[in-house]
């Protein structure tokens, strides 16, 4: 029985950690990794929301992390091309979670959004504290930078036929 005189408040609801862990759990990053791991690590991201065109980051910012949409929609762009419409469960900016550099291209929030920030300096904690799964992380994040690198070899080679 709850009693609304004497329950907390303040704590923040499990529905939205949830989510967030369900729509980590469906993306190739965590394949064959337990519930129990993405929950944990989810609990540690970074919610933010965005207005509609609002930036999320500049090409040549410092990358931080990747980021998955939440809800809304979000634009990816390098040098006025557009190379990514994201929606909902879709993430983007795995590559900082490999290397910190310079973001390599434009993100902006297409409509009101909210993403959720997974940080490398999270990422690396949980690698000491779970290094069995932290490497198979590792091995999924290695083949999705792979996978995106061929689809960009193929397209530059599209383009110079």
């Amino acid at each position: 029985m709850s009693n609304i005189f004497w329950s907390n408040i303040f704590k923040k609801g499990n529905s939205e950690l949830n989510t967030i862990a369900q729509l980590w759990q469906q993306t190739p990053l965590f394949t064959d990794i337990p519930a129990r791991q993405i929950e944990f690590l989810s609990a540690k991201m970074h919610v933010r929301q965005f207005r509609a065109e609002e930036i999320i980051f500049n090409q040549g910012d410092q990358g931080a992390g990747a980021i998955l949409v939440l809800e809304g929609s979000v634009r990816v762009m390098a040098n006025k091309t557009e190379l990514a419409q994201l929606e909902s469960g879709d993430f983007f900016g795995e590559i900082a979670l490999a290397e910190t550099d310079r973001r390599v291209a434009d993100a902006y929030a297409l409509a009101d959004s909210s993403l959720v920030f997974f940080l490398k300096q999270d990422l690396e904690e949980w690698i000491e504290y779970e290094p069995r799964f932290g490497a198979r992380f590792l091995m999924n994040l290695s083949s999705v930078l792979a996978q995106r690198l061929s689809q960009a070899n193929k397209i530059i080679a599209s383009q110079q036929s």
